[in-house]
């Protein structure tokens, strides 16, 4: 059965009502949920289904307690669990990974992850791993803890995995000769960001996030494993919080839109959806039951992206380049992952 059909003006409180059996009773792991994230208003939204646990993963504890008085203030009975998840450290999720493997032994098995933690146009930064902050934190750092919790996973009777992407994947494709713009143009050159561009390497880090997600299909799937990636929309969030001026930012932004790579988007102007309507898309890639057949897609506006008449550019939905992404990411974390 093909999944419905629904809009941009569908919101999430339509779709939990909908998909309240699938969700009641699961463990869901979601990574950024802090005070006015999408990641706040998704796990608020899913409390109301009576799910077994929500796990709250994130860089900041103390707000991930705000997250959960917001919580209880309506859905007092829900239970909930801070795990610390600094995604832009490699140490530092593998220790939050052995948290939950080998320390949280009253939790068997975890349903649905869904990596929805992130940053956008940054400036330039590396990583204490030596790696561009935006590829580390929104692909890396999620593509390791997510392997390493993999068991637990697995053990779930239908276990999921929810990337949450962007329709800016179509900034720029994997750059794999400078992944980190900072490559030398000569031999014995220093190394410098001359290349960098915070919205090319946002949309590189959201174009590995959609081809993970491939990957995890192909490689999974036989195990029962769904993955999925979305475009939530635009939404404004904290997820801004880099940007100081976005007059200023939009022109440059437009002008590369534009007259760099001529994606229609740009002409189309900014379209702005309410929170609500901004994590509808979590919830149907988290929960909606019709979606097995469309393992790895990605989705926009809860419903399965067509690339033939919606956005959804060639460099991210290509077999070779995720194999090749897999790989690339397994050489960076410093781990094989043969599931």
């Amino acid at each position: 059965m093909a999944p419905r059909r629904f809009t941009a003006e569908t919101t999430a409180t339509e779709l939990v009502a909908d998909l309240a059996a699938n969700i009641k009773g699961k463990v869901i792991l979601t990574t950024g949920p802090s005070p006015k994230s999408l990641g706040e208003a998704f796990v608020k939204s899913i409390a109301k289904a009576s799910p077994a646990l929500l796990i709250l993963a994130g860089r900041d504890t103390a707000k991930l307690e705000q997250t959960v008085q917001a919580i209880h203030s309506e859905n007092p009975d829900v239970q909930t669990r801070l795990l610390e998840l600094k995604l832009d450290s490699l140490t530092a999720v593998r220790k939050a990974a052995e948290t939950v493997l080998n320390e949280w032994t009253d939790v068997p098995l975890i349903d649905v992850v869904v990596n929805n933690a992130g940053i956008m146009a940054t400036p330039f930064r590396l990583t204490e791993d030596g790696y561009e902050s935006q590829f580390a934190t929104n692909h890396l750092g999620h593509f390791l803890f997510t392997n390493l919790i993999m068991p637990k996973i697995l053990a779930s009777k239908s276990p999921r995995v929810v990337n949450i992407a962007s329709d800016a994947h179509r900034f720029s494709p994997i750059r794999w000769g400078d992944i980190h713009f900072n490559r030398p143009d000569k031999d014995g050159e220093e190394s410098k960001p001359k290349y960098y561009n915070k919205w090319r390497a946002y949309g590189q880090s959201k174009t590995a996030n959609m081809l993970y997600t491939l990957s995890l299909a192909e490689k999974l799937g036989e195990k029962g494993l769904q993955a999925y990636s979305l475009h939530p929309g635009v939404i404004q969030t904290n997820l801004d919080s880099s940007i100081a001026d976005w007059e200023v930012d939009m022109v440059g932004l437009t002008e590369a839109d534009r007259g760099a790579l001529g994606n229609l988007t740009a002409w189309d102007g900014l379209k702005f959806k309410q929170h609500d309507q901004g994590v509808a898309t979590h919830v149907f890639a988290a929960f909606e039951g019709s979606l097995g057949e469309k393992n790895g897609a990605y989705l926009l506006d809860a419903h399965v992206a067509d690339p033939a008449t919606e956005e959804y550019v060639p460099w991210a939905r290509d077999s070779v380049s995720a194999e090749n992404l897999w790989k690339l990411s397994e050489e960076l974390v410093g781990q094989k992952f043969d599931f």
